[in-house]
């Protein structure tokens, strides 16, 4: 059930023959027949794995079910989502029985190191607070235990732990808190409990089913508090709490009813005992005094005392044989560190205590007293951010075949220590060490791992789980290379950033490890964009938007989702748009289509569309002040769109009242306006022109003053007198044909007629007492005949003359006028001419004045 230790196939025993890391290009051994698979290969280095030749076989693909999503993990085009059909949803997950809690918890303990078993030191003066906990623990209550890093918690944990073994119904569940989130602590207690293979659960189901389990919950490095802490809490009523956590983490809430628990170092009695435990002697009274030093420069902290301790067993070990630590070459050659020379020794190898200050920092001095392949481990570990590979990956990153053992020698010198299923670097020794030089070449370490472990996690005979165990070692050497990432030359090779992200996401995905799994394809985003590789940029993007979707962001997922699709429709990678555009159908599906309401099926609001004229806002305007729809309109009104309101007032009629008004008035004034075009065109068609011409019939006559000058159609009395001039035009010019010359006849004097052609008896009864203010010009002789007409008894539609014109029939007026005025509608005109009529006697836009027609 180990993950890193399944079977004798995974590391050092290969059933087909071989070391595992020979057989990078026999991942479709299975495939092959017996005969393939019999044929002898040539001898190779199993230390030096070709990390550039892929392995051959087919691509693995996992399908796995998450939420109401069937997700197929594709690591070559991307991964394919899609709602899950009825037949392959999961039933409810079942818990484990307590054998199978028993054997997965065994797995889930740190590797036991190679070489003999180390011994397991006491726990000293933790009896109180031991007794504390397992008592409040059976009483369903959660404690959080405090103290300082290298105090000694997780050892309390581990002894509280067995304490409480048959108290609760589902036993102990042991969760570490190292960069983890509350949710993905829910998971993790979810995947200890359940047996639910390739199934993740919504958010719901999940709250349902962690609800249901009671246990002890033993969590250790906890990095987070207040209100995500309460969440948790809340979320497994039925659980006890046992955390651990520093004095830097944030502190509970008050309602989360937590009990506090401090752990303080160990008293100075505790601190001698501990080191004479892990010496396994009594001290002397000179290193007893130092131990005392030391207790009152370390508070008391129990990790610098078994520190110590390592110290005094090789210093025991060097005044016994100065060269016991060379004894493999490990300090010859040049640069090597020199071995501690004899100090004040009479007739024997002496080597004296260490410093003061060697003692409360002491893993410079330590890891120079350690072989090789530790020093080379240490120095991955510090390249990595204090995270220790498995000891299986250290022969291959070490360069040694014995390296694994390695580990064994960093536990003895409580250089590392247990977190969760694998070890890092104790507290404060990843400082001491990049002081004293470890992480002078951190660039090149980590470059070394992320091409072993790229390799690694992409042979077929490596499974997601393992490789979900190494999380934290591949993100830790992503974190180093991403941000020095540069595009590749035409020689060089891809980034092996973007390979290692590229190999490690699908299987992150296929483990469930999906915290883990945004890391790994955030860092592998940014290398792509870095070093300029489209298509990888490309399946960063895609991989990102179906995390997205399995989250429910739907937002997030669009865009990186058609981010994908745009730098793969550039590359004309048709599968792998295919299957972007497949995953956007799902998520435009998600995200609802617009209803006739303005809101889509997600409750999300839709802005209205636009039109050329104004529109109402998406939601409508005010119930107070909503205009109602108003009523088809004919097409040859034209009106403003206006939107309707929520829901009918009372007051709706009276605004329809208002709407109504309001197209009066716009049809009154079209109106209007038509009328006063029309009105200018009469207008300027009747003062355009006000000469008839001969050959045309004037069908509105009117009895005013001629054009010419002369009277009205009734003939006007001769004046007498040499300087007054005739009313009227003689009708007939004569025989030379022009008018007032000798020759031309005398009109006859006979009474005026009107219209009607009937006499008139009266005279004029407004005469002009107004004189003419501008002198009469006399009109040159035209060959026109005048434009006086003879009354008729019709209606006026006389005809003009043809041969010779008669002479008018009407008669003048019987009443004489002075020569400044005259009685008659026309003024006085000079002998010989054709008088011009006054412009005071004439209204505009007629031919005759406005006394026209009061003298006919």
């Amino acid at each position: 059930m180990d993950p890193m230790n399944r079977g004798p196939k995974d590391f050092g025993h290969d059933p087909y023959g071989g070391d595992p890391y020979d057989r990078a290009d026999r991942g479709h051994h299975d495939d092959e027949s017996d005969t393939q698979a019999s044929r002898p290969r040539p001898p190779r280095d199993p230390l030096t794995p070709d990390f550039g030749q892929p392995a051959q076989g087919l691509a693995r693909t996992v399908q796995l079910v998450s939420g109401d999503f069937l997700l197929t993990v594709n690591p070559v085009d991307g991964s394919e989502i899609e709602p899950c059909p009825p037949g392959e949803r999961p039933g409810r997950p079942v818990k484990y029985a307590p054998a199978e809690r028993a054997d997965m918890a065994r797995a889930a303990r740190p590797p036991l190191p190679a070489g003999p078993p180390l011994p397991r030191l006491p726990l000293l003066e933790r009896q109180e607070e031991r007794e504390r906990l397992v008592r409040l623990l059976a009483r369903g209550r959660s404690v959080r235990l405090t103290g300082p890093s290298g105090s000694g918690r997780t050892v309390l944990l581990d002894t509280v732990a067995e304490d409480c073994a048959d108290v609760a119904p589902d036993g102990v569940v042991r969760l570490s808190g190292h960069r983890r989130s509350s949710n993905d602590l829910l998971y993790d207690l979810f995947a200890v409990v359940y047996n639910a293979p390739l199934h993740r659960p919504d958010r719901a189901l999940l709250l349902e089913l962690v609800h249901d389990i009671g246990a002890v919950v033993v969590l250790d490095d906890l990095e987070f508090g207040g209100a995500a802490l309460d969440e948790l809490l809340e979320a497994t009523p039925e659980c006890a709490f046992l955390v651990a956590a520093t004095p830097e983490v944030a502190a509970p809430s008050a309602d989360s009813h937590l009990e506090e628990v401090f752990l303080g170092g160990l008293g100075r009695g505790g601190g001698l005992e501990l080191l004479e435990r892990s010496v396994g002697r009594v001290l002397t009274e000179e290193e007893a005094n130092w131990a005392g030093d030391l207790w009152f420069e370390s508070e008391g902290l129990p990790l610098r005392f078994v520190q110590a301790g390592a110290l005094l067993r090789q210093r025991d070990q060097l005044r016994a044989d100065p060269n016991v630590f060379d004894e493999f070459g490990y300090f010859g050659g040049p640069g090597a560190p020199p071995v501690d020379a004899p100090f004040d020794a009479e007739g024997g190898h002496d080597v004296p205590l260490p410093s003061l200050a060697d003692g409360a920092a002491p893993a410079a001095l330590l890891a120079s007293r350690l072989s090789e392949s530790a020093r080379a481990t240490l120095r991955f570990a510090v390249a990595l951010g204090g995270e220790i590979p498995h000891q299986a990956h250290l022969p291959a990153l070490v360069g040694d075949t014995h390296a694994d053992a390695a580990l064994a020698e960093l536990v003895g010198c409580a250089l590392v220590t247990p977190v969760g299923g694998r070890y890092r670097l104790a507290s404060g020794v990843y400082d001491q060490l990049a002081t004293a030089g470890y992480a002078d070449d951190t660039g090149g370490h980590a470059h070394t791992a992320a091409q072993h472990y790229a390799w690694w996690a992409g042979h077929p005979s490596v499974g997601p789980e393992r490789v979900a165990a190494e999380a934290d070692a591949l993100l830790a050497a992503l974190t180093v290379l991403v941000p020095g990432t540069t595009p590749a030359g035409p020689d060089e090779e891809g980034s092996v950033a973007v390979l290692l992200a590229r190999t490690a996401a699908p299987a992150f995905a296929a483990g469930l490890s999906w915290t883990v799994w945004e890391r790994c394809l955030r860092s592998g985003q940014e290398a792509a964009r870095l070093s300029g590789d489209v298509a990888e940029e490309a399946y960063f993007h895609h991989e990102l938007g179906i995390l997205a979707l399995l989250g429910g962001q739907l937002d997030r997922a669009r865009a990186e989702l058609e981010a994908s699709i745009a730098l793969r429709g550039a590359l004309a990678d048709k599968r792998g748009t295919i299957a972007g555009r497949r995953a956007l159908a799902l998520v435009a599906d998600r995200s609802g289509g617009a209803l006739p309401g303005g809101r889509t099926a997600a409750g999300e609001e839709v802005p209205a569309a636009r039109y050329e004229e104004s529109a109402s806002p998406p939601g409508g305007v005010l119930a107070a002040f909503a205009l109602p729809a108003p009523p088809p309109e004919p097409d040859t009104l034209v009106s403003r769109q206006a939107g309707t309101g929520p829901g009918g007032k009372p007051g709706g009629a009276r605004l329809a009242v208002i709407t109504g008004t309001r197209r009066n008035l716009v049809a009154a004034g079209a109106g209007a306006l038509l009328a006063a075009v029309l009105g200018t065109v009469v207008t300027l068609g009747a003062t355009s022109n006000n000469e008839t011409p001969s050959d045309s019939v004037n069908v509105n006559p009117s009895a005013s003053q001629g054009e010419d000058g002369g009277g009205i159609g009734a003939d006007q009395a001769d004046q007498g007198g040499d300087d007054a001039g005739s009313t009227q035009r003689p009708a007939d010019p004569g025989k030379d044909g022009i008018p007032n010359t000798s020759d031309d006849p005398t009109p006859s004097t006979g009474p005026s007629t009107g219209e009607s052609g009937k006499p008139s008896d009266k005279p004029s009864d407004k005469p002009s007492d107004k004189p003419t203010d501008k002198p009469t010009t006399s009109k040159p002789p035209s060959s026109k005949p005048p434009t006086s007409k003879p009354p008729t008894s019709k209606p006026p539609t006389s005809k003009p003359p043809t041969s010779s014109p008669p002479p008018s029939s009407g008669t003048p007026s019987t009443s004489p006028s002075p020569p400044d005025t005259s009685d008659s509608a026309s003024g006085p005109a000079p002998s010989g001419s054709s008088a011009m009529s006054s412009p005071a006697d004439s209204a505009p836009g007629t031919p005759g004045g406005p006394d026209a027609s009061s003298t006919i």
